[in-house]
């Protein structure tokens, strides 16, 4: 099964996953600036760069044959065309437990599920529970089948707590991920 990855920010997640699986992915495609870029992640493997939002003909080209290929997304921050998400068997990685809050699907969850602003707590949900699922991606942003959920409690005193922890469980999630179907 061929591997090929996609990031938006700095691919530090792919590094993580790679290192841990013992294994880079067959190709690596990203819409972000060198300068952004992990440069570890840079001196392991060549990275394919791609414009900022890809269109249907650009997807295909950058992924190829959909025979014996997984295409994962690491902070992808675009939405894939359904005509593709058809095509290919896609896998995302979403920071937010909409399994349990399905108003966490789209953009930064992360935030939302920070404890309530002080200035206005009435209007702001406190969330016991964060985590993250790997679903498969479908035409609908955040909505397809659940294959790995992980989650702990919210007793973060920052967002950067917060993120960072969110990052240490997706490696880990990553790795269950491929390691239960198999797929490297």
């Amino acid at each position: 099964m061929r591997w090929i990855a996609f990031f938006s920010q700095t691919g530090t997640e792919i590094l993580n996953v790679s290192n841990k699986l013992g294994k880079l992915p067959d190709k690596i495609i990203t819409n972000a600036s060198i300068g952004s870029i992990n440069k570890k992640l840079l001196t392991k493997k060549p990275v394919t760069f791609t414009i900022s939002k890809p269109t249907v003909g650009d997807y295909i080209q950058l992924i190829g044959d959909a025979k014996d290929v997984v295409v994962t997304l690491h902070g992808w921050l675009r939405i894939i065309p359904g005509e593709v998400c058809k095509k290919y068997n896609i896998w995302n990685l979403h920071p937010g437990l909409i399994t349990k809050y399905p108003e966490l699907k789209g953009i930064d969850p992360q935030e939302k599920v920070f404890p309530p602003n002080k200035k206005t707590p009435e209007k702001v949900k406190t969330y016991e529970k964060v985590g993250l699922v790997i679903h498969k991606v479908i035409p609908e942003v955040d909505a397809g089948p659940v294959e790995l959920e992980v989650s702990t409690n919210n007793t973060f005193s920052s967002i950067q707590d917060l993120t960072e922890r969110l990052h240490t469980m997706a490696t880990s999630a990553w790795f269950k991920f491929f390691q239960s179907n198999e797929m490297v």
